[in-house]
């Protein structure tokens, strides 16, 4: 097992380069009704049922590096060409590289929304990342939870210490007043453990999805050599 903040420190280092990040892709995509997408490079999780390559699990060797200015241009660039009015950075953790990010965002016109799609957990550890956001008014956060327990965030992460770092993000967003929703992957037929916290928390209003596992080739064998590839086939 590992551990998803020494990780991020680790995936830091390759990645990023002061303002510059690694970046793979440019694409519009059908996503949210039709969103402008830059595919970043580098995460700090290594999920069974991750779609995403060479990006996360050979990040040294992939992409190139952009900067903030020149990754807001690409996106308004295919946004205006698309017809689209949304913005995101997928592919990989955005929030690695927090100087990046930041300045990614106030390069990012006010007509466009920008939807940060993350597994939250550099947002749980640092509070004053999910301050530094709410400066931001065209932003939405969509926090994908990785199993609604502790021990099914490991089962489906291989990592440790994450899951509770997940739900403090949850709890700094709400605290700062953020607009954001929550997507889940889980396996379990009851997720009332789930619910229940959230409740506790002041948070069974906010909106939660299933996040959809495509079963791509990579996706099916990497699943299948973990031998839980049946879970996903069967939902």
């Amino acid at each position: 097992m590992y551990n998803p903040v020494e990780l991020s420190k680790k995936t830091e280092n390759i990645v990023v380069n002061g303002y510059m990040k690694k970046y793979y892709r440019f694409r519009g995509t059908g996503f949210y009704g039709g969103i402008s997408t830059a595919d970043t490079v580098g995460c700090n999780l290594r999920c069974k049922f991750c779609w995403s390559g060479s990006s996360v699990w050979n990040a040294k060797n992939t992409g190139e590096s952009y900067s903030p200015q020149q990754v807001a241009n690409k996106l308004h660039e295919i946004a205006r060409k698309k017809g689209y009015n949304r913005v995101r950075v997928s592919g990989g953790e955005p929030t690695i590289g927090r100087k990046h990010l930041i300045t990614l965002l106030e390069n990012i016109r006010p007509e466009f929304l920008f939807i940060l799609e993350t597994n939250g957990i550099l947002l749980g550890v640092d509070k004053t990342y999910v301050e530094e956001l709410s400066q931001f008014k065209n932003l939405h956060i969509r926090v994908c939870l990785k199993g609604s327990t502790p021990e099914e965030f490991s089962w489906l992460t291989a990592a440790e210490g994450g899951f509770e770092y997940q739900l403090k993000a949850l709890e700094h967003l709400r605290d700062e007043s953020l607009s954001f929703n929550i997507a889940l992957v889980s396996i379990r037929q009851n997720n009332h453990e789930l619910f229940n916290r959230l409740r506790e928390m002041d948070l069974d209003r906010v909106m939660i999805e299933e996040e959809e596992i495509k079963l791509y080739p990579q996706v099916k064998k990497r699943l299948d050599k973990e031998k839980i590839l049946h879970y996903f086939e069967n939902r």
